[in-house]
C-alpha cells in the first residue's frame, strides 16, 4: 500500500479526528488516504428464488445519523431510536406510532442504549445522557471524557460506557455517578469507530484498540482476564491497526469478538482461555445464535462458524464491497444490511439468500434489532423500518 509521506501525529489526527469511521470513508483504508484511488465498486445484487418474504410493517423518522451508527433498541414494550441532531423517540412496536419524544438540545454520537428503565445516548464531548424509558424525561447527565461512539449498556443497577480515549467507565444507574474508571493506553493509530462492549452479572467485557479483549470486575474495574483477539502486524502504524470493533457475543461459556486486520475468536468466559480463532478482518463485530457464530468481513463476505470448534460452515460472498452491517441472528437465519439500504435475509443452514427488502437507499451502518416475527432497522438518513418475516 502506497501512502503519501505524512508524520505519524498528523496521520493519527486523520484517523481519530475524521467525521466517520474508516469504513465510511472508503472501501479500503488505503482508498481513504490515497487521493485519486476510487472506492471499490459494490457488487451488483444477484437474483435468487425467495424462500421467505420481508414485508414492511411500518416506518418512522428520527433524523439523520450524520456519519454515526445509531441503532434502535427495545425493552419489549416499545422501540427507542435516536439521531445525530439530538432527537430521541419512543415508538409503538406494532404500528410505529410515536409515543414520546425528547430533544437533547445537542448533537449525539451514539445510541440507543437501554436498561434499568433508562434510555442512554452519548456525545462527542464525552457526555452520557440518560432519560427515563417510561416518558423520555431526563434522568441524569454524566460528563466523562473522549468521544462516546460505542452504545452504552445497562443492567443490574449499573451503566457501562466506553470512550474512544481508551477509558471504560461503570456508572450507577440511579444517579450517573462514576463507580470506577478503567484506563488503557492507545496505539499511535486507532479506528474512529464504535468499539466492543458487553455486560453480564459477572463482568464488563471491553474490546480495546490494539486487539485486546478484557473482562473487568464490576466491583472495582480490575482485570479478571485479558487476551489477544488479534496481534498488530505490519511495517507501518496504519498496517498495525488491529482494533476490536463492533458488537461482541456472549453466552454461558463463550466470549467472542472480531478485530479489524486481525481475527475472529472465541474465549472461555470464565477465565479467558482461547477456544479458537480464525484469520479474518471485520469492521462490524459478531452475532451468536445456538451453535453458530456469524461475522461479516471488511469486504462484505458473511461467514457462519461452528461456535464450539470454529469450523467454517458456509460463506456468502455475493455482497462484496457493499459494507455489510453486523449480522442479526433470527432463528431460521440471519439478516444483514448494506450501503444502499437493502436488508438481506440469509438462510441459517446454507448461507443462501432467502429474501430481500429495500428501505430509503441510505446505508445501514448499525446493528439491527430483532422483533417478534421480524426485525427493525435504522438507516443513515434516519429512517426506522419494521419488517415482518414470513
Amino acid at each position: 500500500m502506497r501512502l503519501r509521506r505524512i508524520a505519524a501525529a498528523g496521520l493519527a489526527a486523520l484517523v481519530l479526528g475524521g467525521c466517520g469511521t474508516l469504513s465510511d470513508m472508503g472501501s479500503r483504508v488505503g482508498g481513504w488516504f490515497e487521493p485519486g484511488v476510487p472506492r471499490a465498486k459494490p457488487a451488483e445484487l444477484t437474483e435468487f428464488k425467495p424462500a421467505a418474504t420481508l414485508t414492511r410493517r411500518w416506518d418512522a423518522g428520527v433524523g439523520t445519523g450524520g456519519g454515526f451508527a445509531f441503532a434502535p433498541a427495545s425493552d419489549g414494550q416499545a422501540i427507542f431510536a435516536a439521531g445525530r441532531d439530538g432527537r430521541i423517540v419512543k415508538l409503538d412496536p406494532a404500528t410505529g406510532r410515536e409515543l414520546a419524544r425528547a430533544e437533547a438540545g445537542k448533537p449525539l454520537s451514539s445510541g440507543v442504549g437501554l436498561g434499568d428503565g433508562l434510555v442512554l445516548v452519548g456525545t462527542l464531548k464525552g457526555e452520557v445522557l440518560a432519560y427515563r424509558a417510561a416518558d423520555l424525561q431526563p434522568a441524569w447527565t454524566a460528563r466523562l471524557g473522549g468521544e462516546i461512539l460505542t452504545v452504552p449498556v445497562a443492567g443490574g443497577g449499573v451503566v457501562a460506557v466506553r470512550s474512544n480515549n481508551g477509558n471504560a467507565y461503570l456508572l450507577e444507574a440511579e444517579t450517573g455517578k462514576i463507580r470506577w474508571t478503567h484506563s488503557r493506553g492507545q496505539p499511535a493509530l486507532t479506528l474512529r469507530d464504535a468499539g466492543a462492549l458487553a455486560l453480564d452479572r459477572a463482568a464488563l467485557y471491553v474490546g480495546h484498540a490494539g486487539g485486546r479483549l478484557a473482562a473487568l470486575s464490576l466491583a472495582n474495574g480490575g482485570p479478571l482476564w485479558e487476551v489477544n483477539v488479534a496481534l498488530p502486524r505490519g511495517a507501518t502504524e496504519l498496517e498495525r491497526i488491529a482494533d476490536v470493533v463492533g458488537p461482541m457475543a456472549l453466552d454461558e461459556r463463550h466470549a467472542c469478538a472480531a478485530a479489524y486486520q486481525g481475527r475472529v475468536a472465541c474465549f472461555d468466559l470464565r477465565n479467558g482461555q482461547a477456544l479458537w480463532g480464525r484469520e479474518l478482518s471485520s469492521l462490524s463485530g459478531v452475532a451468536m445464535e445456538a451453535g453458530l457464530l456469524y461475522v461479516a468481513d471488511e469486504r462484505g463476505a458473511v461467514y457462519a462458524f461452528d461456535k464450539e470448534r470454529g469450523v467454517n460452515l458456509w460463506k456468502q460472498d455475493k455482497l462484496r464491497d457493499r459494507r455489510v452491517s453486523t449480522p442479526l441472528a433470527l432463528g431460521r437465519g440471519l439478516a444483514v444490511g448494506d450501503l444502499q439500504g437493502y436488508v438481506h435475509l440469509i438462510g441459517r443452514d446454507d448461507g443462501a439468500f432467502a429474501a430481500r427488502a429495500a428501505t430509503d437507499g441510505s446505508a445501514i451502518r448499525a446493528p439491527m434489532l430483532a422483533l417478534e416475527q421480524g426485525l427493525v432497522v435504522q438507516t443513515a438518513n434516519g429512517g426506522v423500518y419494521a419488517f415482518r418475516i414470513q
